[in-house]
């Protein structure tokens, strides 16, 4: 699970939205695993509160701490977020987005956290610790076992996932209606009246097994992904 180009709406209609399927689909023995450490920053104890040991949640705490390090070598803070194009969507600060991107993690227990990459052998909800770069987290979930990805976005992010298939959410129907041919599911539904956050998280639920049965999404059908297989480097690369 990934957002990008998120927007105001992320944390009332999408990401809730994907939490529901999340429930559901660790109530049906599998493994669902969210990223972007950068982007819980500040929510982050609503996730150890439910940790299943000590452990687990010392574990998420460390990874943000070695964020707080790990930026400041380079002169920055870890809270400089949210992104211009967050910014225009209607967020205002690194936390009102963070609480937005941890509603995907649904009600379940926090049964694991994992390293970039580090294959994921635990069944239920899993942290991965990726940056927030889109292509950078998506390919760590993918690399540590994920075999299909859900994507939200409120601005319309473009991006596209290979080797595993990644189905799009959207935040709002204008986006939706804007960029249908590359969004899967409209959660702007929630926003207008029509749907609840429990009736979108079922479709979403329904697409992901779609989709792992062979059904098509449409970054598949318009061949995207094949630039955004970027595994995270690091230190300069010479």
């Amino acid at each position: 699970m990934n957002c990008g180009g998120s927007d105001a709406n992320s944390g009332i209609s999408a990401n809730p939205a994907l939490g529901v399927a999340s429930d559901q689909l660790v109530r049906q023995g599998a493994a669902s695993v969210f990223g972007e450490t950068t982007e819980i920053y500040g929510a982050e104890h609503l996730l150890t509160r439910r940790a299943v040991t000590r452990e687990v949640g010392e574990k998420l705490v460390s990874q943000t701490r070695w964020w707080e390090q790990h930026t400041a070598m380079f002169g920055s803070t870890i809270d400089n977020n949210p992104s211009p194009g967050n910014k225009d969507g209607g967020l205002t600060t690194i936390f009102e987005k963070s609480l937005g991107a941890v509603a995907k993690a649904g009600q379940a227990p926090l049964s694991a956290v994992y390293d970039y990459a580090e294959q994921i052998e635990i069944k239920g909800l899993c942290f991965m610790d990726t940056p927030g770069n889109d292509p950078v987290s998506m390919t760590g979930l993918v690399s540590g076992g994920c075999n299909v990805g859900v994507f939200t976005t409120g601005r319309g992010s473009v991006y596209g996932c290979k080797p595993s298939p990644c189905i799009k959410v959207a935040t709002n129907t204008p986006m939706y209606n804007w960029m249908e041919e590359d969004m899967d599911i409209n959660a702007g539904t929630i926003l207008d009246g029509t749907e609840t956050v429990e009736q979108v998280g079922r479709r979403i639920y329904d697409k992901i097994l779609a989709v792992a049965g062979g059904e098509k999404t449409k970054s598949e059908l318009a061949g995207m992904g094949d630039e955004e297989f970027a595994p995270w480097m690091l230190g300069p690369t010479l």
